[in-house]
């Protein structure tokens, strides 16, 4: 399975500049490419044709052959994945304002954006814990990165493929691909459900309740002072919403990282697979009160999720995802499915065997059961021919 393991490079005051504008041309370039590509080929351009037509000025503009190629390839894959983002209807239907938009201007690369290295042009020492990096000033030798020592461990022993250079906050980064060897998937004993929502996260078939409380507390202190920065619409006030916004989001990873890794670890130690309900298209199925709308449409409840499924699949641990229909509504021990069984938010009480308890932790033991039910029916053997 492929992970990425990101360190941050810490250049010193001679290596830095060198870097940095590196990293700027090569999105200034990567602009000047996607601006040919949408003038001779709309959102159709390919590397081969954009290699005709680029690949001469990019050489003159001091970049290197493979740093030259990498450039067009980026621009090329940006204009690919845009058009798969169209047909599959993310940017609304066509005619739509935000599709137009998207149709109407080639792909812009910001400053900071990824540039892609391949080990030609930048090679690791992970004994010195330095690089050896292309840059347009030359080959810079000994520069030093910094991270954990399980990440330089995962690196020596797992990394392929291309590194990304990028920029955050004015700190420099590596991005780089590692893949590591799929453990194999233990019989389960049984499966726990995970319940997720908007005041308890997470709630398991176990009755753990990962409480959203603390969270919301926070999320309500950051929606205050957003509002103070935006009620004064200054060039400073903007540049701070951003940052706070990129802090905001890293506390709810920080979150859902912990959360996963929680879940992931009682599966392993009991043995048992992890069952999550199907969120596809939760803010148009769910209605909520107003005073949740902006928690349901800005927490990552699929992050989450992508969470759990790579850290079982790392783990070796059996996954599904499952139908939500009715999960806290219907009766676990008598099957009794009626709206009437969950009259609040937080409390079910089965109107036809009496069984009563949290409502979430109900749909968690519902949540397992389909998850065991529909693991045996995927992995149910094929029929021999007749």
């Amino acid at each position: 399975m492929k992970l990425v393991v990101r360190v941050k490079l810490t250049p010193d005051a001679v290596q830095a500049p060198a870097v940095e504008r590196t990293l700027r041309e090569a999105n200034e370039a990567a602009n000047w490419v996607s601006a040919v590509s949408f003038g001779h080929f709309g959102l159709k351009g390919s590397v081969r044709e954009l290699r005709k037509l680029c690949y001469g000025e990019l050489k003159a503009r001091g970049f290197g052959a493979q740093a030259a190629q990498h450039v067009i390839k980026r621009v090329a894959d940006s204009y690919t994945a845009l058009r798969a983002s169209i047909r599959a209807g993310n940017l609304g239907p066509e005619g739509s304002r935000r599709r137009r938009k998207a149709e109407s201007k080639p792909v812009v690369f910001r400053p900071d954006a990824a540039h892609t290295y391949d080990d030609r042009c930048l090679s690791w020492n992970y004994d010195a814990r330095t690089v050896s990096i292309w840059t347009l000033d030359g080959r810079l030798k000994s520069v030093r990165f910094a991270c954990s020592p399980a990440a330089l461990k995962q690196l020596a022993e797992s990394r392929k493929g291309e590194t990304d250079l990028t920029a955050r906050d004015g700190k420099l980064f590596l991005v780089a691909t590692i893949d590591l060897p799929e453990p194999k998937m233990f019989e389960a004993k049984g499966f726990i459900g995970v319940d997720r929502g908007i005041n308890n996260l997470a709630t398991t078939s176990d009755g753990d309740n990962h409480s959203g409380r603390r969270l919301g507390r926070y999320r309500r202190w950051q929606a205050r002072k957003k509002a103070e920065l935006q009620a004064r619409q200054t060039r400073s006030a903007k540049q701070l919403l951003k940052k706070r916004a990129r802090r905001e989001a890293r506390h709810a990873t920080h979150i859902n990282h912990k959360i996963s890794k929680t879940v992931v670890a009682v599966a392993q130690r009991t043995e048992r697979g992890i069952a999550l309900e199907e969120l596809d298209g939760i803010r148009e199925r769910v209605t909520v009160h107003r005073d949740q709308r902006a928690r349901q449409s800005s927490w990552p409840f699929h992050q989450l999720g992508a969470f759990i499924a790579y850290k079982a699949k790392r783990a070796g641990v059996p996954f599904i995802e499952v139908d939500p229909a009715y999960t806290s509504q219907r009766c676990p021990r008598c099957g009794h499915t009626e709206r009437a069984n969950r009259r609040t938010r937080d409390h079910f009480h089965c109107r036809r065997c009496g069984l009563a308890g949290p409502a979430d932790h109900v749909a968690g033991a519902n949540i397992a059961k389909r998850g065991a039910t529909a693991w045996v029916f995927v992995n149910m053997p094929d029929p021999a021919p007749a």
